[in-house]
């Protein structure tokens, strides 16, 4: 599976390309087809970044995802030692 940079992912915003992405527990999930992320973005939530930690205050649980494709995975901040 391919691996995706914080800036990669943000480019994938809806407004640099036509691509909407958006990562969730470390998966990028393309929300391109929903009518609900035009113009990238869905409520007070943006494209092109990760959202694990706004979750919390969505209406809805993370199986919404599961209706999405998985392009890739996020690369994780490197750990320092």
């Amino acid at each position: 599976m391919k691996v995706y940079t914080r800036a990669q992912l943000a480019l994938r915003n809806g407004q640099d390309r036509e691509e909407i992405w958006c990562a969730y527990k470390g998966m990028i999930y393309d929300v391109s087809a929903s009518r609900l992320w035009r113009n990238g973005h869905h409520y007070e939530h943006w494209a092109g970044q990760d959202l694990t930690r706004e979750l919390g205050d969505a209406p809805h649980t993370e199986r919404v995802f599961e209706r999405f494709h998985i392009i890739g995975k996020l690369q994780l901040p490197e750990q320092s030692n």
